[in-house]
């Protein structure tokens, strides 16, 4: 086997990952980025997983991956109470919480499964992510609206590192100025793939914002896991 970055990576002649979750592999051979830049935009997208390593770690999410419930499922939007569109559930280290739109979250204690693949993240980028919020998206029905990861609590040197599993979904990015009508900027649309990763570089979430718009065409299920450094 070969290694990048320090994670074990497949070699053509193994068809079957194994069921142990201390081990996760990423694809063979180099690893080719698409590198998208605009205005304050730096995205990195990468194929990380091979279908049958993307397929297994998804079977581990929906089978291990316990999900919040009551209030946890709820945000504040100008002042009122509304129930989310999706599930989602945060692991992390120990009295990590993190706090947006009127909720807070706290960290249940890192799995093996969900440490692991922040290990691969964090090797790949070299940036020690200490939270991660998962949602999962039943269908194309449950989304999330357009909004920027832009806490205070939030490292804002590190890039925000989110892994897709199941179904491909559009992934949508535009400018504040533009979604205020004060200048055109173009929106960015990428397809996020099973088993792919998009980086949001610093400082893109300062200015663009980013949703997952309801698409009918869309019958899986997607769990996109978005992995965060905070101070």
């Amino acid at each position: 086997m070969t290694s990048v970055s320090g994670v074990s990576a497949t070699t053509a002649d193994e068809s079957h990952p194994s069921d142990d979750t201390s081990t996760i592999y990423v694809k063979s051979g180099p690893l080719t980025s698409r590198i998208i830049r605009k205005e304050n935009l730096d995205l990195q997208y990468t194929k990380l997983f091979e279908k049958r390593v993307a397929d297994c770690i998804f079977r581990k999410l929906e089978s291990q991956v316990e999900y919040f419930t009551g209030d946890l499922l709820r945000i504040k939007v100008y002042g009122k109470w509304h129930r989310i569109p999706r599930k989602q559930v945060s692991y992390g280290d120990t009295d990590r919480s993190y706090s947006f739109s009127g909720v807070t979250l706290p960290a249940k204690p890192w799995i093996p499964l969900i440490s692991h693949l922040r290990d691969v993240i964090s090797s790949y980028t070299g940036h020690n992510y200490n939270f991660v919020l998962i949602n999962r998206y039943k269908d194309g029905c449950d989304h999330i609206g357009e909004h920027r990861d832009d806490e205070s609590d939030l490292d804002r040197t590190a890039p925000i590192a989110s892994l897709s599993f199941g179904q491909a979904r559009e992934f949508v990015l535009k400018h504040a100025d533009a979604r205020k009508k004060l200048r055109h900027i173009d929106t960015v649309k990428i397809t996020l793939e099973h088993g792919s990763l998009l980086l949001m570089n610093p400082p893109t979430n300062r200015y663009w914002y980013h949703s997952l718009p309801p698409r009918k065409s869309a019958t899986g299920v997607r769990i996109n896991l978005t992995f965060r450094c905070l101070v």
